[in-house]
């Protein structure tokens, strides 16, 4: 059974957000990375590039699968973690920690899309 942790807002392409006054922390959950097994790859946008609500702004590898990230929420990116670029492995030990991007949000509005924690479980099975 996988972890579904409160207090996020997740997306039917199983990314999580921490929200953070205007800042979109994004990252997988842990029942996509239970899905994929072991995840040896992380493509992630570089900072200052947009990403847009519904649109691929990355991917991940597994020994299993490939799957591409689709960003929860439009706007700028601030920060990559470049950390996973080595160990791509912190998804899978820790996925609430080892978030992928942080977004400077364009339309907080969009969140409103989002699941939360409870309406996530339904269709995290």
């Amino acid at each position: 059974m996988s972890t579904i942790k409160e207090g996020l807002l997740y997306s039917e392409s199983h990314e999580w957000v921490k929200v953070e006054g205007n800042v979109a922390v994004i990252g997988v959950s842990d029942f996509a990375q239970s899905e994929m097994g072991d995840i040896t790859y992380v493509e992630i946008p570089d900072e200052d590039e947009c990403v847009e609500a519904g649109e691929e702004f990355g991917a991940l590898e597994s020994v299993k699968t490939s799957s591409e990230l689709y960003s929860p929420v439009s706007g700028r990116v601030l920060e990559s973690n470049k950390e996973l670029e080595d160990k791509p492995e912190m998804i899978n030990e820790d996925p609430y920690n080892a978030w992928i991007i942080k977004v400077e949000m364009s339309d907080p509005k969009e969140l409103d899309a989002l699941m939360d924690a409870e309406a996530y479980s339904a269709i995290a099975k």
